[in-house]
C-alpha cells in the first residue's frame, strides 16, 4: 500500500527525500508504556506511539514540501517549494546525541506548528534546501534555443 505522499504526487513530481520520526524522541512514553503494560494502560501508550511513528509522513518532492499526520483524522501541510521562506531545526542535548529534533516550516504569510521527533532533521533540511534551489534554478534558467 502506497503512503499518502506517493499516492498524491502530481504530474512530473518525484520524491526527493522522505523524512521519518525517531523512536528516540518518544523514549519517555515508550518506557512508561512498558512499565504500565501489566495494567493495560501501557499498551495504549505504546499503541499511540506506534501509530504516530507509522502515520506521520514528511517528504520533500521536486515541487513541494509535504507533511501528513494522522491515521483516522488526517492533517496535511503541502507547500510549493517556492512558497517556503524557511525551515527551522531545533535540537536539544538528547536530540543532538541521538540525531533527532523538531522542524518548523515558515511559508509566505504563515507559520506551521513544529513537527517534533524528526529523525536526522539537518539532513531533511539539507535535502529541502537542495530541492528548493533546483526548483528555483529550473524556473530561472531558460530552455536552450533550438539551433
Amino acid at each position: 500500500m502506497d503512503g499518502y505522499v506517493a499516492s498524491n504526487l502530481i504530474r512530473d513530481e518525484q520524491i526527493v527525500h522522505m523524512g521519518r520520526l525517531s523512536p528516540w524522541a518518544f523514549a519517555g512514553r515508550i518506557a512508561l508504556g512498558i512499565l504500565l503494560a501489566p495494567i493495560g494502560v501501557g499498551l495504549l501508550l505504546l499503541a499511540g506511539v506506534w501509530i504516530w511513528l507509522r502515520t506521520v509522513e514528511l517528504a520533500v518532492t521536486s515541487k513541494r514540501l509535504i507533511i501528513k499526520s494522522g491515521w483516522i483524522a488526517r492533517h496535511t501541510v503541502e507547500l510549493n517549494l517556492g512558497k517556503v521562506e524557511s525551515l527551522q531545526v531545533s535540537q536539544g542535548f538528547w536530540g543532538r546525541v541521538l540525531d533527532y529534533g523538531s522542524i518548523q516550516v515558515n511559508g509566505t504569510g504563515a507559520s506551521h506548528a513544529p513537527i517534533h521527533g524528526v529523525r536526522n532533521p539537518l539532513e531533511f533540511r539539507r535535502q529541502f534546501m537542495q530541492a528548493q534551489d533546483r526548483a528555483i534554478n529550473d524556473r530561472v534558467t531558460p530552455a536552450a534555443a533550438p539551433g
